[in-house]
């Protein structure tokens, strides 16, 4: 039985009348990037690579030459003026990690570094050797935090913080793609950056952007899974079989856990936030995965969360469990 989510109000607008869906793909951030949009959208590409760009250019811990990278590289004690773009995402994440108890954390570019996982001595390299529990304990004994002003938009680098907004920049690209459209007047469309989705309006046909909920291929949860009408909605995923390595502990999946310095071991093979921001479905997705079933479902229907977990289990299928939400819009 295939299920379907549907948000809690329709727009009654249409598409323009005989309008064709014109297809842009791109890449960036070293993934790719795709459109769908309704109407004569053929010349936009060059306008969406640009937004792209600009959170690349500001934000990427890949590229040195970043505002983000420059940040990193700062002296200790040093107040830094950031882009309107950078701070806005900034801030957001800092607020994700003061109400999700430290479970997604901005400032722990450090840590995601000493298990491979950022753009040097990466864990997929010949000769990597994973970190020492003591290695893990001096990292996590050096850590310190951003300060903002929002007020002078600068930030305050302490000395040795190593932001990383993996968690979090993808999720607003997806946003600035859909917020650049809405403002030329195209508000039917479908983007993606990654995998992660945001949709708008309807489809020529009237019907909404329907997208299919990620599932591991190694499982199954019971049925055939969840179609969503993106209408005015946003879906991020984060699991542990998109992005993983394996050691002798085995399989180990990309996220780390701020609080503990280790990656997460709890069986969630995935975890599906739908949120009308991909910026906040992005963050959150990452928060409740760290925090695990229990604590992110309790930390998700006291905010409102949409979210669906998928956790693994001994006969290799997957429980599911949602939050309220969630399973309101589930028809």
């Amino acid at each position: 039985m295939r299920r379907v989510l549907l948000p809690h109000a329709i727009s009654s607008a249409a598409p323009p009348a005989g309008a064709a869906i014109h297809e842009l793909r791109g890449t960036s951030m070293g993934t790719s990037w795709s459109a769908r949009i309704a109407g004569a959208a053929a010349e936009l590409a060059p306008l969406l690579q640009a937004e792209l760009d600009l959170v690349v250019a500001q934000m990427s811990h890949w590229e040195p030459a970043s505002d983000l990278g420059r940040f990193n590289r700062a002296p200790a004690g040093t107040w830094h003026a950031l882009p309107t773009e950078f701070l806005e995402v900034l801030a957001f994440a800092l607020d994700v990690y003061e109400a999700s108890g430290g479970a997604c954390d901005p400032c722990a570019g450090a840590l995601v570094n000493l298990w491979g996982f950022g753009p040097l001595d990466r864990h997929d390299e010949p000769g990597f050797v994973p970190p020492t529990p003591a290695q893990v304990q001096a990292v996590l004994a050096r850590r310190a935090y951003v300060r903002l002003d929002p007020q002078t938009g600068r930030a305050w680098q302490p000395g040795g913080v190593q932001l990383d907004l993996s968690a979090v920049a993808k999720g607003y690209a997806v946003d600035r793609l859909a917020l650049r459209l809405e403002s030329l007047g195209f508000a039917n469309y479908l983007v993606e950056v990654g995998g992660e989705l945001r949709g708008g309006g309807v489809k020529p046909d009237g019907q909404p952007w329907w997208v299919a909920l990620e599932q591991p291929l190694d499982a199954s949860a019971g049925d055939d899974g969840i179609v969503v009408g993106l209408h005015g909605l946003a879906i991020a995923t984060s699991g542990d079989y998109r992005r993983y390595f394996v050691d002798g502990a085995g399989r180990r999946p990309h996220t780390i856990d701020p609080r503990t310095g280790l990656p997460i071991d709890s069986g969630i093979a995935s975890v599906t936030v739908v949120d009308a921001s991909c910026m906040a479905a992005d963050a959150w997705s990452t928060a409740l995965t760290v925090l695990g079933v229990e604590a992110g479902l309790r930390l998700a229907e006291r905010r409102g969360i949409a979210v669906r977990y998928l956790v693994r289990q001994g006969d290799g299928s997957l429980r599911e469990s949602t939050s309220s939400a969630f399973a309101a819009m589930l028809d």
